[in-house]
Formats: structure tokens, sequence, C-alpha cells
């Protein structure tokens, strides 16, 4: 592939200064990407992910009435593949309220990853989609993911060690502080799960119930930051104030139950939850793919 492409809509894909990595930029998506294996298969792989990766935008754009729309259970199934892998996703967590839009970001990593994958045999690939990670590994290939616990001070502060024999096929971070609104006050939850759709649902999920009434925490419609959020005027938050001690604990422990109902469930394989200094983790023991602090 050339070091640079642009698609006549407007998508680009850039070879990165490290020339491993490829950064694929559409509107709102923006993926890194990787494949570890043959060079002639690496690059087969990037070329059938750039072949992929355009037509991903206008599919969503064409649906997103419906996607925007809370599920039901009753629901018309969406036309396109990652359409309807964010339905999928989501639906299995009903009856949360829950719309599609909360599995987009894993789901088009997911898809990007696919075709990636389809088209040659690799050793390890990744697809990040702003911290929303689909992976593949072969047979006894591994792969260390960083955690950013809190964005307004950004570090390494943990890593999910992912090996192919773990079911693990997916990372996913949510909070109050990222790219989507939250009804929770999480600093982040971070998910390891079968898919990054999958991880990405349920870390919203997890983090809209690490949750607590208190004076410190502002909240306002959605429709008031994001005139287009699929949240309408549920109040999401806007900033979390000092938090005291039983207020941490208390709005964990809501995110904690929900995280052990998922693992029970099978929707999750882990999760870890972090609030102002303080973590827990769902899951994380006897882990093949465990979330370790470092």
């Amino acid at each position: 592939m050339p070091d640079l492409q642009q698609h006549d809509n407007g998508a680009i894909s850039t070879l990165l200064p490290d020339g491993r990595r490829w950064h694929f930029q559409h509107g709102p998506i923006d993926l890194v990407l990787r494949a570890d294996g043959s060079p002639s298969d690496c690059e087969a792989a990037y070329a059938a992910g750039w072949e992929r990766f355009p037509h991903v935008l206008p599919e969503l754009v064409g649906e997103l009435p419906l996607l925007h729309a809370p599920l039901s259970g009753k629901d018309a199934d969406p036309d396109g593949p990652v359409a309807r892998a964010m339905a999928e996703a989501c639906g299995r967590h009903l009856p949360a309220f829950v719309t599609p839009m909360a599995a987009v970001a894993g789901a088009v990593a997911d898809e990007i990853l696919i075709a990636m994958t389809s088209a040659v045999t690799l050793d390890r690939a990744f697809v990040n989609n702003g911290g929303d990670i689909a992976l593949w590994l072969a047979a006894g290939q591994s792969l260390s993911a960083g955690i950013v616990m809190d964005q307004d001070n950004p570090a390494l502060d943990a890593f999910a060690e992912i090996d192919a024999a773990s079911p693990v096929r997916g990372v996913a971070t949510s909070g109050w502080k990222g790219r989507s609104h939250s009804l929770g006050i999480a600093d982040s939850v971070t998910v390891l799960a079968r898919t990054a759709a999958a991880a990405d649902v349920a870390a919203t999920l997890i983090a809209n119930q690490v949750n607590v009434d208190d004076p410190a925490v502002t909240r306002q419609p959605a429709h008031t930051l994001d005139v287009d959020s699929d949240l309408g005027d549920r109040l999401v938050t806007a900033e979390v104030g000092p938090l005291s001690a039983a207020s941490v604990q208390a709005a964990l422990s809501q995110g904690r139950k929900v995280a052990e109902s998922m693992l029970a469930q099978g929707l999750i394989e882990g999760a870890l939850l972090s609030l102002k200094g303080e973590t827990w983790a769902v899951g994380a023991a006897g882990m093949q793919s465990k979330l370790a602090a470092e």
C-alpha cells in the first residue's frame, strides 16, 4: 500500500512513523491498526482493511435513526454488518436502557479486524478505535494492552495480559471523561470480552452504574451537550468534584454489582473499575487474560 491514500469520500490511510502501524481516519472514526506476520501477509491484511474501511461510515450514517433508538427486543434488524453487530451486542443486555450506539466503536474495530484476518493468516493483529480494541491472536501468541485509568493524568496504570488460549478478543474503556457521555461518574471502566463490540457496550453500561447522588456531581441533559446524542434528555455527568470515601465506595459498589452479573452471564471476561484513585477488579483472579497492575 502507498504510505498515504485518500478515498473519494474523504477516508484517509496513513503509515505511521514507526513503519508498522497504520492510521485510518474517516469523519469521527479514527483507527490505529497493526498486523504481525510475514511482510507479504501484513501488506495484504492492511490492503484488505483499507478496502473495507471507506464504506463503514456511510453504511452507519444511512441507519442512524435506528441506531440511535433504544432497543426494545422487538426492533427491526439493521441492514449493514457493523450495525447488526452493534444491535446484537447491545441486545444481550436488555431490558437495560441501551441503544446500539453503545457498541459502535467496538463494532467498527471488529469489522476492520475481520477484513484483515479473513484475507490472510497472521500471527497477531489489532485494531484500536480510540481505546476500544479488537484483537487477533494465533496459537502461542499474546498481547499486552495498556490501560489508562484517568484521562486527566494519562499514564499506563495497568495492563491487560491476553494470550491466545483466552476467549478475550476485545478490550474497551468507558467513563464520564471519555468520548461519549456517561450516566455515571466512573473515571474509567475497562472491560475484557469476546469481541470489541461486547466489551464496548459492557464498559458503557457498567460505567453508567458507577454512580452516587452527591452534591459534587454536576449533571446536564445529554442533548444540551450534544444535540445529536442518543441519550436525549437523560442526565449525563458534566463534572465530578471531590468525593468522600463513602461516596466513592458506594459508587464503585453499584458498578461492581452490574459487572459481576455480566460476568456470571458470560457477557464479559473481566472488568477494572476506577474512581478517584480507587480501583476495583471483577473476574480477574485466575484468568489467563488477567487485568494486572504494573
